[in-house]
């Protein structure tokens, strides 16, 4: 009894030892990369600025109320999140090209807790991201309902991220080169975000294109963060919690997967 309890601590010691590693490694390599920390801002932050202000100034819509800045900065803190989170999976072909993810799948670890570190590590750049632009909103003049609320879309970050890395760790470990990750990521990116409810109201949309924005994960993602930050909704938020929650459980758990048995 006492080996099989002596066995398990060693085990959960080595899971924790790896996922820390992984973490701490996407964590350096995201510090000493500083054309990708600007690169991630700057996308963004034009679109919060000019996409806002050129929507103040020319769109209504029908419910009533404008796109405004204030609108549009959970959709864009959102987009942050979601391009940030599936290139996180680009470090797996990396690995791959410079023959590190060889000496990590011959490691004698669990290669789930690999992913797991790597997903993490991920997560957390894009929380870093995502939390920037949400600061830089405040600084230029969105009025958000209150610092609690701030807070609580950091939460709403983590899981938006959690469910979009596995995604990208999933497709990652099964591409063999760099483009062809590029070529997946554009195909999915663009149709998640135009669907998610980023950059319009769900209620305007017609019936055909709402069953569409109902389909699409980062949708909650998006409402869950317009409801922490500007105090409204277009779905319940226990509902949205909920799908991102499910959502990240499931392709955690499928990147864990396909990583596994992905080829060195």
């Amino acid at each position: 009894m006492a080996d099989h309890a002596s066995a398990f601590s060693e085990n959960i010691v080595i899971a924790l030892n790896t996922v820390y590693t992984m973490w701490l490694r996407e964590m350096l390599r995201f510090k000493r990369s500083k054309s990708r920390i600007i690169g991630s801002l700057a996308t963004p932050l034009f679109f919060l600025v000019i996409l806002g202000t050129a929507f103040n100034s020319s769109f209504e819509m029908r419910s009533g109320g404008q796109t405004n800045i204030g609108f549009l900065a959970p959709g864009i803190i959102g987009m942050t999140i979601l391009f940030s989170s599936l290139v996180g999976g680009v470090s797996i072909i990396w690995d791959r090209e410079f023959g590190f993810l060889k000496e990590i799948l011959i490691a004698p670890v669990p290669r789930f807790f690999v992913a797991l570190g790597k997903a993490l590590g991920g997560v957390t750049t894009a929380m870093i991201q995502g939390t920037l632009i949400m600061l830089i909103a405040f600084v230029i003049g969105v009025e958000f309902q209150s610092y609690l609320g701030m807070a609580a879309s950091v939460g709403v970050m983590l899981l938006i991220g959690l469910g979009f890395i596995g995604l990208g760790i999933a497709l990652a470990s099964q591409t063999e080169s760099h483009e062809g990750f590029q070529m997946i990521m554009t195909f999915i990116t663009m149709p998640v975000l135009l669907l998610s409810g980023a950059f319009f109201r769900i209620g305007d949309l017609p019936s055909w294109l709402k069953t569409l924005v109902y389909l699409d994960p980062l949708t909650y993602g998006i409402m869950a963060l317009r409801y922490t930050l500007m105090g409204e909704t277009e779905i319940p938020i226990h509902i949205c919690i909920a799908v991102l929650f499910l959502f990240a459980a499931a392709t955690i758990g499928l990147g864990g997967y396909m990583f596994q048995k992905a080829k060195a």
